[in-house]
């Protein structure tokens, strides 16, 4: 059976549905990108959302977070019963939306320890410094160092230790593990889990499919801006047809 015959799970809401998208379509200009994408997930729940280059991955995370491009000309985006749909970005991150984007956005001149407190000056606090520390050992060993000197996988264990600042119920992590070897991967994936057990609810866009897979609850797979599979990560794990048609793995 081929990956294109695969069963589309619509992700109907229901009760305990915490964050979900409604038909969404978003644009770049004339480009449309997303073409009617819905989803919906629980509380605490990781989904790795998945697919080629181009397929739409990063123009979702965006919608969600209400960035100023792509432009979302139709549907629905809720979080935790709260309409985002309509609001700006400084208002999804009111009610919860923070985005690790790829680049990490790591403020130069600035230390460790600046860099999470520059985050803590909006409103709507997060974990305190003593937490954060206690889940990022690394970074209470430099956190006097400036922040683009860190490694890249340090670096990146700011930009989550940033966004767990500020009060978030929605993770939306844009490539955490690109460039990073295999040892500091499995360090990202463990932060992870923990933030899993406190019920924050993650979205990861990642080409090292296979790690975000096995990390997951569940998979949504992007084929130039159309839903081509939603189900159990495990079911893609499994699938050999689903992993090469869309995945090239």
């Amino acid at each position: 059976m081929s990956g294109a015959e695969q069963k589309v799970d619509e992700h109907v809401p229901s009760e305990n549905t915490f964050f979900r998208l409604e038909e969404i379509h978003a644009y770049y200009g004339e480009s449309y990108i997303v073409q009617g994408l819905s989803l919906a997930l629980k509380k605490g729940e990781i989904l790795a959302l998945l697919g080629r280059n181009g397929a739409g991955k990063t123009t979702t995370l965006r919608a969600i977070a209400r960035t100023d491009n792509p432009v979302v000309q139709k549907g629905e985006i809720w979080l935790d019963g709260v309409p985002l749909h309509e609001g700006k970005a400084y208002q999804a991150a009111l009610a919860g939306v923070q985005l690790v984007p790829e680049d990490r956005r790591i403020i130069e001149g600035l230390t460790v320890e600046e860099n999470i407190f520059l985050a803590r000056v909006a409103e709507g606090r997060g974990w305190e410094l003593d937490r954060i520390y206690g889940h990022f050992p690394r970074l209470a060993e430099r956190r006097k160092q400036d922040g683009v000197t860190l490694s890249g996988g340090e670096q990146q264990m700011l930009a989550i230790a940033r966004a767990l600042s500020r009060d978030v119920k929605l993770l939306l992590l844009d490539e955490p593990y690109e460039g990073l070897a295999p040892v500091i991967v499995q360090e990202i994936e463990k932060i992870l889990l923990e933030i899993k057990e406190v019920g924050i609810t993650t979205i990861i866009v990642e080409q090292n499919a296979i790690a975000a897979l096995k990390l997951a609850d569940s998979a949504v797979i992007l084929d130039t801006g159309l839903l081509a599979f939603s189900g159990d990560a495990q079911e893609v794990l499994n699938n050999e047809d689903l992993l090469q048609e869309y995945l090239a793995i």
